[in-house]
């Protein structure tokens, strides 16, 4: 009987308490912004907040800068940086070692073929008569992202959209759940998704279609911004490494633009026209879908993917680089102005980073007689194929190489009696006959790895035991295959410093020189939202952003 008076004693207690109009006065909803936009600048390396920051307005990229927090320490945690697992590690918070996206490509050995990032036969193609460009889904990725996190803390109420010229760059933070997801089908020059997410394309995303901008844009070519003197950040304009937009001969502006056949409207992917497509096509989703209108917080995540495409044909040294980015600073500052307008300064988060850096030409670096040069990377296919042969006999050892690694015929090998250490041997000394080999790694025994401690973990965070090869090529500082101006993928700090700038809602203005990590990006949001991580994070929240 006591326990039962005791039970009354305590309800009434309780009943007391929530009758208290003072107490429910006191309880506070949780805060968080109208909207949060993210912004993943393909192929942004750090010094660039700097390198061209006089020529920058004072509403672009310095508004940011001055007025948000900017982490200047920021580095991605593992070694090879490509577009798809810096998008992927931006946004999940993790590692290639944990989401699975190793690379752009990888080669799936159980299934014996090449796999691309977001490629996905089960779906169509939505918005396009180009039945391979829409093939694609976020299926591969194997953990949560941030985004996705805010679609379960709101009971999907909260509603998301993914934007890039790459599909890649608006699937993989766009996340699992996404409302949306739009890519560039250059072939047709229409935004296009997949039956992933619908069935047929928004209205807004055909009305936008229907507008044909990318055929307005290639009739005006590709002028510089200031004039061609005022460029005094960059080699000069006539380079012979720089690639050549047919039918010029020379690459050197004003650039004339023409589409070649199957692939009308690519050229522009190559120019500030990407971008200017790419920030039209945002605006239109933040108008049309009434982003951060509702009761709960939204998210447009966007990537602008041309600079990449600059970087990779002329060098982070060139004036196509310079240009580029001095119109990206124009495109930020109109959508930030288009923010202020529709939401109101301060209700929106807003962030910017990048998916990896560049390196420098090594053309460039050797003029200057610095060390660098170009691996001949055919030719050690060739030497490797022979030396193992010479050592095993006749047969395809090599399954695939993706990612400077080596994928292995474990079947081959296992039927002619010999080790994977035997061959790993083999191709090791092979290839640390070439100049500009630094170390061949057997990625089955990296705890056996000859690099210093920092190297090694940044290798260990890329391998995935399912997806990665077996053997890995590092290559010396300033070292790159291909015949392309400039490259990234490796584990130096030309690829892997890049911006991470936080501005608006919750971020107390400031900076920090303490290191960073890209795994940082996602749980600091999440912590600025008040919910839960992305399941796979592996990052830190960095504190000194919070304003709160």
């Amino acid at each position: 009987m006591k326990y039962i008076k005791f039970a009354f004693a305590i309800a009434g207690l309780l009943f007391s308490n929530l009758s208290d109009g003072k107490n429910l006065e006191s309880v506070v909803p949780v805060k968080r912004p109208k909207l949060v936009v993210g912004i993943v600048v393909d192929q942004m390396r750090y010094d660039y907040l700097y390198r061209f920051y006089d020529k920058y307005s004072e509403r672009g990229f310095k508004r940011i800068l001055n007025q948000g927090f900017n982490c200047r320490n920021h580095h991605y945690h593992y070694a090879l940086t490509v577009t798809a697992a810096g998008h992927a590690s931006v946004y999940t918070g993790s590692a290639p070692s944990v989401h699975g996206i190793v690379g752009n490509d990888w080669f799936d050995t159980h299934m014996n073929k090449r796999m691309y990032c977001v490629g996905d036969t089960s779906v169509e193609t939505v918005g396009s008569s180009n039945p391979v460009a829409g093939k694609m889904s976020p299926k591969n990725m194997l953990v949560s992202t941030i985004t996705d996190q805010l679609r379960l803390a709101t009971n999907f109420r909260s509603k998301v959209i993914g934007i890039a010229l790459k599909d890649r760059g608006a699937i993989l933070p766009a996340g699992h759940t996404a409302n949306g997801a739009y890519w560039f089908d250059s072939k047709t020059g229409n935004w296009i998704t997949s039956s992933f997410y619908t069935k047929e394309l928004p209205e807004w995303v055909a009305g936008y279609n229907a507008r044909k901008r990318p055929a307005q844009l290639i009739l005006e070519g590709w002028k510089t911004l200031l004039p061609l003197m005022e460029y005094t950040e960059s080699t000069s304009d006539d380079q012979p490494y720089e690639a050549k937009f047919p039918p010029a001969k020379k690459s050197v502006f004003p650039y004339d633009l023409a589409g070649t056949a199957g692939d009308a409207f690519g050229i522009l992917s190559s120019t500030p026209h990407g971008n200017t497509l790419t920030k039209e096509m945002a605006l239109e989703a933040l108008e049309k879908e009434n982003l951060g209108m509702g009761a709960a917080t939204d998210f447009l995540a966007v990537s602008f993917s041309s600079p990449d495409y600059v970087g990779h044909g002329f060098g982070p040294n060139s004036v196509e680089a310079e240009d580029i980015y001095l119109r990206l600073d124009k495109d930020i500052e109109e959508m930030l102005s288009k923010l202020d307008k529709k939401l109101g300064k301060g209700n929106y988060l807003f962030f910017l980073t990048a998916d990896h850096g560049i390196m420098d030409v090594a053309d460039f670096w050797k003029e200057h007689k610095l060390p660098a040069g170009r691996i001949n990377y055919m030719q050690m296919n060739t030497d490797v194929k022979a030396a193992l042969k010479s050592k095993f006999g006749e047969g395809d050892f090599i399954t695939a190489s993706e990612n400077f690694q080596f994928y292995l015929n474990h079947k081959l090998i296992d039927e002619k009696g010999i080790t994977t250490y035997a061959v790993f041997e083999v191709i090791r000394k092979t290839l640390l006959g070439f100049e500009g080999v630094a170390n061949v790694l057997n990625l089955n025994e990296l705890y056996k790895s000859e690099l210093n401690e920092y190297q090694t973990t940044l290798y260990k965070n890329n391998y995935h035991i399912k997806r990665s090869g077996d053997i890995q090529i590092v290559v010396e500082p300033g070292w790159m295959a291909g015949p392309i101006a400039a490259n990234h993928g490796s584990p130096y700090n030309n690829d892997t410093h890049v911006p991470l700038l936080f501005y608006g809602w919750g971020v107390k203005p400031g900076e920090t020189f303490q290191r960073t990590s890209v795994a940082d990006t996602a749980p600091t949001i999440a912590a600025l939202l008040s919910i839960l991580e992305p399941n796979g994070n592996i990052g830190k929240v960095i504190e000194e952003v919070m304003g709160r």
